[in-house]
């Protein structure tokens, strides 16, 4: 059975017996744990929910958005019918607006229209972040400063939303990558599930260009919550799992040819990545709070 469903159960199971209910800036209440901490072993076991169906060429996207395009511009991402950054996208204006009411939430330069301003793709590429991680893996393997930050003060006022998921660390160990991700805060059930399989995603790619095995995926996060709205669904999911536990944890494969992170395919295709003997328990639907 996955390992990941029972850490992610866990998780949500702790949330909901021991949380605390808290206001925020979404108006919509939280219920909280104010950090938890999992390792996941991808060299043995890829790390994507049974307990119910996740879209992972919609996860895998976002992150090459990020990490491959280096992009902050929305329109890549709804050009491959992902719409997961429709909500923070800037208007012709540059305004940022509530989606249901119309209000301006905040207005930015109208340059960075259809953008969410200095965050993610932004940061990695004004940054060189991954040039800078692949050459270090290749040719200092020692190196112990190989951190990449998205949380970058200069960039903080013109962004849309600062990095949630702001932080990797990564490591080489016994010929295998591991990896410490850092998250501030976390939406459990929508955020959590999309964030852990794309960075194992990258953990395997970065791994296979750098002739690497992947290995441990080390996460921690500060502010672990589930809105109120949400709690109706992640009860489902648990029901799911406390009467039929998970099934086997499928197999990520990738196109063996590439060996340059920037060949892989980043078309709404994914002709590079398949995931294998993917057995699930079907949609739950979670409410998006912007």
């Amino acid at each position: 059975m996955a390992k990941w469903d029972d850490i992610y159960c866990l998780l949500c199971e702790r949330i909901l017996k021991e949380g605390v209910r808290v206001p925020n800036r979404t108006g919509i209440d939280t219920i909280k744990v104010p950090f938890a901490h999992f390792t996941l072993d991808v060299g043995d076991e890829f790390p994507i929910l049974t307990t119910k169906q996740l879209f992972i060429r919609q996860a895998v996207l976002e992150m090459l958005w990020i990490y491959q395009a280096q992009s902050n511009d929305v329109r890549w991402l709804q050009e491959r019918n992902v719409h997961i950054w429709d909500e923070w996208e800037l208007d012709d204006n540059g305004d940022w607006k509530e989606m249901k009411t119309g209000k301006v939430l905040k207005h930015f330069d109208p340059r960075m229209a259809h953008t969410i301003g200095t965050a993610y793709g932004y940061v990695v590429r004004k940054y060189h972040l991954i040039d800078q991680l692949i050459d270090s893996l290749k040719h200092t393997p020692e190196d112990r400063r190989r951190v990449l930050s998205l949380w970058q003060e200069a960039e903080m006022e013109t962004a849309v939303l600062p990095s949630c998921v702001w932080s990797s660390e990564w490591d080489i160990t016994d010929g295998k990558l591991n990896l410490l991700v850092h998250q501030r805060s976390c939406d459990v059930p929508l955020g959590l599930p999309f964030n852990v399989t794309q960075y194992a995603t990258l953990l395997c790619m970065i791994a296979q260009v750098t002739g690497l095995k992947p290995g441990i995926l080390d996460w921690s996060i500060k502010d672990a919550h589930i809105y109120v709205n949400q709690i109706e669904g992640i009860q489902e999911q648990l029901a799911r799992w406390h009467e039929n536990g998970s099934y086997p944890a499928p197999t990520l494969w990738l196109n063996p040819e590439i060996d340059n992170f920037y060949d892989f395919d980043s078309s709404s295709e994914l002709k590079d990545l398949k995931l294998e003997n993917y057995q699930h328990m079907g949609k739950i639907r979670f409410p998006i709070t912007q």
